[in-house]
């Protein structure tokens, strides 16, 4: 049992249930970053030669083609700035972006002057609003915690697609330790597991999902094995201070800031401050704040301070975004409240991919050693 209740060198406490405290009173989730910076962080000359390295070989690769990188944009932090360094890198990438319906007007304002500005080629897809809806509803109604994994699922399953018909051996991402390094794996779920989201569509959605982009795992073994296409984090070999960036965005691109952690998205931005909270009992900005403590970009008496202030700090503010949730979803206010009141599941109360995953491991294992 856990002697402690908060950790004594970040701010998650046991509202993450897997978590434990050393005698020190410092949480798994601490040692856990600690672990992923070594494993995935460079800092300092080491990071930006090692970039530059990696910047040739894109650059190698791409010789005679149109672009030689593909990278996302949502029009948040991450990869808006990812996208200002790949520039910088004098890399030519193709920008994509997944409209999944949720976009709001400072997002779309971010991606037309990122674009614009750093003159990259923009790619968007919408998304067929009915089956997406579906999808999401379906995933309310399923009860499980990582609605989100959808369209990071969509997203994926694009990069890759287009990254292979153009012929493209990389992908760059905004993904980085020094901002997301701490999360909870209770908190969300495997984003390519394509067994998992139609085995939960089957069983609480009503429309076929006949153009939603997929990615299951034997075609993401296919695009990164057999056609050799990579993912690259750039913020990871740079030093990535998230009020730092925000300021240079704004001052090179125009760029506004849309508030919280993905809120450049409507509905997550819904979603983490209220679905989350007020039916899983999870407060994301903990780990967001955490992660930021453990980087050493705020102090934990600022993340304390921080976290105190309520999720929507104008009732007003609260009141129009569910009513815009709602009436775009086509559900009432009482069905509603029937889908928070629904009994909280797992994702492995349904069908998932764990065991083909599995069952790879053990097939690649002996060839690692």
């Amino acid at each position: 049992m856990n002697k402690y209740k908060i950790c004594k060198q970040c701010i998650m406490d046991i509202t993450d249930p897997t978590i434990t405290f050393n005698e020190k009173g410092v949480c798994s989730n601490c040692v856990e970053y600690e672990k992923k910076v070594k494993e995935n962080v460079l800092f300092g000359e080491e990071g930006i030669k090692k970039l530059n390295e990696i910047a040739e070989k894109i650059k190698k690769q791409g010789l005679g083609k149109e672009y030689d990188c593909v990278l996302g944009l949502s029009g948040g932090v991450d990869s808006s700035y990812v996208a200002y360094i790949t520039k910088k890198l004098g890399l030519r990438p193709l920008a994509v972006h997944l409209d999944n319906g949720w976009n709001s007007d400072i997002a779309s304002s971010n991606i037309n002057q990122i674009v614009k500005r750093l003159e990259i080629d923009l790619k968007t897809l919408v998304i067929n609003w009915e089956e997406f809806k579906d999808l999401q509803l379906a995933y309310l109604k399923a009860s499980v915690v990582d609605i989100e994994a959808i369209t990071d699922h969509a997203i994926s399953a694009t990069l890759y697609k287009l990254a292979n018909e153009h012929n493209i051996k990389y992908i760059i991402s905004g993904g980085n330790v020094a901002t997301e390094g701490i999360i909870p794996s209770i908190w969300t779920y495997n984003k390519t597991d394509l067994i998992n989201l139609k085995d939960i569509h089957r069983k609480f959605g009503k429309h076929k999902l006949k153009t939603f982009p997929m990615l299951g795992v034997w075609k993401l073994i296919y695009y990164q094995y057999l056609k050799g296409i990579k993912t690259i984090t750039p913020l990871n070999y740079v030093p990535y201070v998230k009020k730092d960036a925000k300021e240079l965005l704004k001052k090179e691109l125009g760029w506004k800031d849309y508030g919280g952690k993905h809120y450049e998205s409507v509905f997550t931005k819904f979603y983490q401050a209220y679905i989350l909270p007020k039916k899983f009992n999870i407060d994301k900005r903990k780990a967001h704040l955490s992660t930021l403590i453990a980087s050493n970009q705020i102090s934990r008496q600022e993340a304390i301070k921080e976290i105190q202030k309520p999720l929507y700090p104008d009732p007003e503010e609260f009141k129009r975004d569910k009513e815009y949730v709602l009436k775009k979803f086509g559900i009432s206010d009482d069905e509603f409240k029937k889908i928070m009141s629904l009994p909280v599941k797992s994702h492995f109360n349904y069908k998932t991919d764990k065991w083909i995953r599995e069952l790879l491991k053990k097939i690649v294992k002996p060839f690692r050693k």
